[in-house]
């Protein structure tokens, strides 16, 4: 399968972006579902906590929200989020 690059526009990161790719030959649609989840674990860690405990807190976080997120929807990728970032973007795929 060949990939294409489309640039959503967000304004906020708490936004879902939906969006359907018709592949017309086959009759087929294919569901794709961009959606952040919470990257700031400031409330969860205290001030004496390193960078490695600060970052497995993080992804202990994003692993529980995608365990408990929709059954129907499949993850496809995780973005890098940016140094400060509050929110984590990532790509789903409905089964």
């Amino acid at each position: 399968m060949r990939e294409i690059c489309v640039p959503i526009p967000l304004n906020d990161d708490n936004q879902i972006a939906e969006v359907e790719v018709k592949l017309e030959n086959k009759k087929q649609s294919i569901f794709f579902r961009l959606e952040s989840f919470s990257w700031d674990i400031t409330e969860e860690i205290n001030a004496k906590s390193d960078e490695i405990t600060e970052k497995l807190h993080k992804i202990y976080n994003l692993k529980k929200a995608i365990a408990n997120y929709d059954a129907n929807w499949e993850v496809i990728q995780i973005f890098t989020p940016a140094g400060s970032a509050k929110n984590i973007q990532v790509l789903f795929r409905k089964k």
